[in-house]
């Protein structure tokens, strides 16, 4: 079998439709706009604020306006009833009608109302934070499993380009045997190469195959819908990279410490709603109300006009309650205790995450530094090995270095070119980690 249709059945049978040639192809950008758009989790964040958001109209509406409601009713009655108009019973058929007009409001219950302004705030401001870290964190997900894409992709062609070395070495090997130049366990060492090149490659395939379904379930893409990546411009983050930061500053911003500091001040508002309702509570209620009614069993009963009744029968009120706390089986007291005990708990859940996030901020500078000296080692050993690897390519065809090491050779350029392509990307996602942590959004990518 010739090289073109090794090549050829390989690429047909192992390669599959990540190589077709009608498949669309996404850029990175293109890629996180297709995931956040198409996300789960972002939608449940969407409707959770959006209950946030109610709770806050509602908050508003219970604190500076009242409660009015209005009933209305009608009834006969058959029987023995009171005599509105003299007061006495009478026994015939009677007919009632009625209408009210009230409302209500809170002056004052423990500034109840007015904390609860300031926790749906906190709340609403809680859920736009979520939402921006589950866009970071959605961001950063999808960079990584692109990443592990772009890295497979560039290592199967690498590989590509040595199966295809290594089949022009065994010919060259075979016609050299047939001259007598080569034995035949340099031929028989050379066959062996090209099958494991081959195997290495059905492997990377297989890697990279597993890396579009990872990046795929992450997009909530079709599995079924192929697409293929284009390669990220990392010279451009790289050389803008942010050396040195406040951490205490770049603390304060990010999502899980605002998240944190949220929740510890919601639970100090409600700790000082609970004192404040050992308090006498306050309320202002107001109406109207009439009715009108008719005897149709009674001959001898002039009826009133029904307008003239609802003027002549109404009456207003106005009423001002106060409520006093005397004993409610220590319901207040019990409250109290446990609003004081959540307020400990969100101090301790603030300095923790406070904690985490700090030694985050530290480890990624510590990671993008070290990933840097990493690359810089990488980009010399690969050019090193390209080097070594070419000599040794002339001289195995000049026949003054064994297959045994001409392989080996082999292998050592490969270890490093991978090397340099994990290096590359890897750096890549630290210094987004970094620029990330020092405030830089996602949306510059």
């Amino acid at each position: 079998m010739s090289r073109r249709t090794t090549i050829a059945l390989l690429m047909t049978l192992l390669c599959g439709t990540a190589y077709a040639q009608d498949t669309a192809v996404m850029t990175l950008r293109d890629c996180i706009h297709y995931a956040l758009s198409h996300s789960a989790e972002m939608r449940v964040q969407q409707a959770d604020l959006g209950d946030a958001q109610l709770a806050r109209r509602n908050a508003i509406l219970n604190a500076f306006t009242p409660v009015i409601s209005g009933d209305v009713y009608a009834y006969s009655n058959f029987g023995r009833s009171i005599d509105p108009e003299t007061n006495t019973y009478s026994t015939t058929t009677s007919f009632h009608n009625g209408y009210g007009v009230s409302a209500g409001i809170t002056l004052f219950n423990g500034f109840r109302a007015v904390n609860n302004l300031k926790i749906t705030k906190l709340a609403e401001a809680t859920g736009v934070t979520k939402i921006q870290q589950s866009e970071d964190r959605i961001r950063l997900a999808t960079m990584e499993a692109y990443c592990n894409v772009l890295y497979y992709t560039e290592l199967l062609k690498t590989l590509q380009s040595q199966t295809e070395t290594a089949e022009a070495a065994l010919r060259l090997a075979q016609r050299q045997k047939e001259l007598g130049q080569k034995s035949p366990a340099d031929v028989l060492q050379m066959e062996a190469d090209l099958s494991d090149r081959r195997y290495r490659f059905i492997v990377c395939e297989n890697q990279l195959q597993n890396a579009y379904i990872t990046l795929k379930d992450i997009m909530l893409y079709p599995t079924e819908q192929p697409f293929s990546v284009t390669d990220v411009e990392t010279d451009t983050v790289l050389s803008d990279a942010v050396r040195a930061m406040e951490v205490d500053r770049a603390a304060e911003r990010l999502p899980a410490v605002i998240i944190a500091e949220n929740e510890r001040q919601t639970a100090r508002l409600a700790l000082k709603t609970a004192k404040w309702q050992l308090l006498p509570s306050l309320s202002l209620y107001g109406g109207w109300s009439s009715t009108y009614f008719t005897y149709p069993g009674r001959a001898d009963y002039v009826p009133v006009p029904y307008w003239r009744q609802l003027s002549d029968n109404g009456g207003e009120y106005m009423q001002l309650s106060l409520s006093i706390p005397i004993y409610d089986r220590l319901s207040r007291q019990t409250e109290i205790a446990r609003r004081r005990n959540d307020c400990d708990r969100a101090e301790t859940r603030y300095a923790q995450a406070r904690q985490t996030v700090e030694a985050e901020i530290h480890r990624a500078l510590a990671d993008r530094d070290g990933a840097a000296a990493a690359l810089r080692q990488a980009e010399q050993q690969a050019a090193l090995q390209q080097q070594l690897y070419v000599l040794s390519a002339r001289q195995f065809e000049q026949g003054l270095i064994s297959a045994l090491d001409y392989r080996t050779v082999a292998d050592n350029h490969l270890n490093a070119t991978a090397e340099l392509l994990n290096a590359r990307l890897q750096l890549f996602l630290k210094t987004w980690v970094v620029r990330y942590y020092a405030g830089i959004s996602f949306n510059n990518l």
